[in-house]
């Protein structure tokens, strides 16, 4: 039975992409265009620099906006590092933490996201937390197991922080290759953290999918019952693609 009790988000994560002519463009697109999908909440997780831009060509629209990360720290001597305070001065709604490329690239341990989650909630920020296995771990059964793990230090911080949070299942092999997971397959992991959300006292926590998410497979993965919305890498650098995924 496809969900009706939790409201549908669809996010939009543009990596380290976008400059002050391109952002206009699309940001512009979005806010005439957002009408379309009036039943789901929409947002953009943009480079630290634009967040001044973002705000300001979104404000009052109905489109939010986060980082695309957070510092676990609340302030002091790390250079190069961004606050959840500061993301919460430009009027950030979320912020992403955990994903697969700050793991794999900047040694993010799974201590780490929880503490950086923790952060985000400290300054009425949501934290939209990734996990997601590898194509080795993926082919060698340990899928669940990686998921399990990656859960714990964040369902750790108990059931009033971990129900203010969204988890993203992104399958580290479906990102920006092209390849994504089938319905099925997406759902299945959904239904394993669905669970452990239960266990956790959050069961009403949104699971979002990522992983090469496009208005051509939306609609499937949506169908599913514990898949609540999307985390889109590519696609949300296109407005009318991107609000075709909300609007499915």
């Amino acid at each position: 039975m496809v969900n009706t009790s939790r409201k549908r988000l669809v996010i939009g994560n543009w990596k380290m992409h976008g400059d002050t002519a391109f952002n206009s463009e699309l940001l512009a697109g979005l806010r005439t265009g957002i009408a379309e999908a009036p039943h789901c909440d929409v947002a953009v997780c943009v480079p630290f620099p634009y967040l001044y831009q973002t705000r300001s060509l979104l404000d009052g629209s109905g489109v939010s906006w986060g980082g695309q990360d957070v510092s676990e720290h609340e302030k002091g001597a790390y250079t190069g590092e961004v606050a959840a305070a500061m993301l919460a001065d430009f009027g950030c709604r979320w912020a992403i933490v955990g994903h697969s490329e700050r793991r794999a690239y900047h040694g993010e341990s799974d201590a780490a996201v929880a503490a950086k989650a923790a952060a985000a909630l400290a300054s009425g920020i949501t934290p939209v937390v990734c996990v997601g296995e590898t194509l080795q771990e993926q082919e060698s059964g340990r899928a669940h197991a990686v998921i399990e793990r990656q859960l714990d230090p964040v369902l750790a911080l108990g059931a009033d922080a971990v129900s203010r949070m969204v988890i993203a299942y992104e399958p580290v092999w479906a990102i920006g290759t092209g390849l994504t997971a089938t319905p099925e397959q997406a759902q299945a992991l959904h239904a394993l953290i669905r669970k452990r959300l239960q266990s956790a006292g959050a069961p009403q926590a949104r699971i979002l999918y990522g992983g090469s998410v496009k208005a051509s497979n939306a609609a499937s993965l949506f169908a599913m019952p514990d898949i609540d919305g999307a985390l889109v890498g590519g696609a949300s650098l296109a407005a009318s693609e991107f609000l075709s995924i909300a609007a499915a």
